[in-house]
């Protein structure tokens, strides 16, 4: 069995209820099965080896999703984002791809496959009379290829198998747990591991599904009331926003009982004025990797709660929580000894939802199914702390330097809207320490008095050598930092 299993569960229990779109305008959970079932005689009907799906967020990808798992071949959402030399080198990686893209991205990819269809094409040919497949997928089998954003290294696809998103779910998620008023907003892109995990998790909770392709602060906080919206996802950059948006304001969302944050470090300043603006609102910070088919580690609404009102537990706020059931972590260091508790090193991970496998490349995995997440990280207190990617570390005369332990300190000067810290080259001392802030208005500090309130908070070899304003920080849609397009705009 494959992850169609879950629409069959949905299906069985509660076929009537709403599975997508605004409030009573969508589709069913028994219409999504027949759409699928369709969609996979399509699939079949053109002998492709891969759907591939170029588009924003909406009904379409849950279709494509099952009826892809059905037919017994791969999903391949790519970033709609991506200049068309690029889509089309991804696609041209894929065996035998059928392409359904939207309409604004289709001309781009006309010969890119014998095959492409809008998505309106699709969900159309889906939802009429036509051949059905109701086959079952071997769990040993690729379920979605999802490409890695590139920000440090060239985009690799990652290989999910349907045994390793059952094993997420089965683990992080309760069955037909959600009432029938439910409804979760999911904004966050498809290409994205938390795209494709929203579909899963929340067809198996029994909740609907409402969409916000194109993200705005007010829209958004626009369709959360509106749609009465009980769950949410959003990405730090979204959240800011939001927050920035309100300005002090109440977020005025009383039916919002859970709030889900990921895919990028989130600014403690900003984490405590959305807790302030969302009083009766539960925040999630939920941490994994598209090697790890979603979320590993979990900080939930009490221990949110809990640090905001105790200083002693502040800290925590920077936190990823608690490591989730079903998933073993060790922190190692660079000859792969573990480190006591408490020790800073490299994450590695195992359980059943870790894939580590790459397309082309076979497996990351070690000899006892461990797998380099290349992340820095601590677990203290049974918390799990992360510092940032290992290939960001700054080397400066000899001495590593986590680039999250000043940025977490520089997030809470009152002029800095935006920052990272990078190394640049230099010829004295490797490299040196440069803060590329993002200031909050046209008056602000100087690079001197940046430095001098650095220098109080954090040991000197700390300190930024270089201060550097800019306008914008090169961010992925998931609000990840391009780092080696800001070290080459930085040295340029």
């Amino acid at each position: 069995m494959g992850i169609e299993m879950v629409l069959d569960m949905a299906v069985s229990v509660h076929p009537e209820r709403q599975a997508l779109g605004r409030r009573g305008s969508g589709m069913t959970y028994e219409q999504l099965n027949d759409a699928a079932c369709r969609g996979a005689a399509i699939l079949r009907e053109h002998e492709a080896a891969h759907v591939v799906f170029v588009g924003v967020n909406g009904p379409i990808l849950p279709v494509l999703t099952f009826s892809s798992a059905r037919a017994g071949i791969p999903i391949a959402p790519l970033n709609y984002r991506l200049p068309a030399d690029q889509l089309r080198d991804l696609i041209g990686q894929l065996d035998k791809p059928v392409i359904v893209a939207d309409s604004a991205y289709r001309d781009n990819l006309d010969t890119a496959a014998d095959v492409v269809l809008t998505s309106a094409e699709f969900l159309e040919l889906a939802s009429s009379e036509g051949p059905t497949v109701t086959d079952t997928a071997d769990d040993r089998s690729t379920a979605v290829v999802l490409f890695t954003s590139g920000t440090t290294s060239a985009p690799k696809g990652v290989l999910l198998r349907h045994q390793h998103l059952l094993s997420y779910l089965l683990n992080t998620v309760e069955f037909a747990s959600a009432a029938d008023d439910e409804a979760t907003l999911v904004s966050t892109p498809p290409y994205h591991i938390a795209g494709m995990g929203a579909v899963l998790s929340n067809v198996y909770a029994g909740r609907r599904m409402a969409y916000l392709p194109d993200f705005t602060p007010q829209g958004w906080l626009d369709l959360i009331r509106g749609e009465e919206i009980t769950s949410a996802m959003v990405v730090p950059t979204m959240l800011a926003r939001v927050v920035d948006h309100l300005d002090g304001r109440s977020g005025d969302s009383p039916r919002l009982g859970t709030l889900a944050y990921g895919g990028a470090r989130m600014p403690q300043p900003v984490l405590e004025r959305a807790l302030v603006a969302f009083p009766d609102t539960g925040f999630v910070n939920a941490y994994g990797l598209t090697e790890t088919s979603s979320t590993i580690a979990v900080l939930g609404p009490d221990d949110h709660r809990e640090a905001l009102a105790d200083p002693d537990r502040k800290g925590r706020l920077s936190s990823v929580g608690r490591i989730v059931p079903g998933i073993e972590a060790q922190i190692r260091d660079e000859e792969d000894a573990v480190l006591a508790a408490g020790e800073t090193g490299l994450l590695w991970v195992r359980g059943g939802q870790v894939s580590g496998e790459y397309m082309g490349k076979g497996s990351a995995l070690d000899a006892d199914g461990w797998f380099p997440t290349r992340d820095q990280a601590r677990i203290e207190d049974g918390f799990l702390y992360i510092g940032g990617r290992a290939d960001d570390t700054i080397i400066r005369g000899g001495e590593n330097i986590a680039p999250a332990e000043i940025e977490d300190v520089l997030a809470h000067h009152v002029d800095v809207r935006d920052l990272a810290v990078i190394g640049v080259p230099d010829d004295e001392w490797g490299e040196r320490i440069c803060a590329v802030i993002v200031p909050t208005g046209a008056s602000h500090a100087s690079a001197d008095e940046v430095r001098s309130w650095c220098r109080e908070r954090l040991r000197g070899s700390r300190t930024p050598d270089d201060v550097v304003f800019v306008e914008e920080l090169p961010r992925t849609a998931t609000g990840k930092l391009v780092r080696r397009d800001l070290v080459a705009q930085v040295a340029d």
